[in-house]
């Protein structure tokens, strides 16, 4: 079973993803498909920008996945129990 975080990680996951995929491919392959042609200077500004926006993503992408993957932490309820069991033992 997922926990709420889990899914809300597996979702910041993959929204970043797919922005990743739609940016580059918005970038680099439709500008050429419409045949506009970018100077050096464009160029010299668009990819500086697309590092910094996939750098910001990636980091993104990398916090959604932790969360997607890190077990949910226990009931509070459970831990109590486990300390009063622990306490028992220590004074046997």
């Amino acid at each position: 079973m997922v926990s709420k975080d889990q899914g809300i990680g597996g979702l910041i996951f993959a929204v970043c993803v797919i922005i990743i995929i739609a940016y580059s491919l918005g970038l680099f392959w439709l500008g050429d498909a419409f045949g506009t042609s970018w100077s050096l200077a464009l160029w010299l500004i668009a990819i500086p920008v697309w590092l910094g926006f996939m750098l910001i993503l990636g980091i993104g992408a990398w916090i959604g996945w932790t969360m997607a993957t890190t077990p949910p932490p226990k009931p509070i309820e459970e831990l109590e129990t486990e300390e009063k069991k622990e306490e028992e033992t220590k004074e046997e």
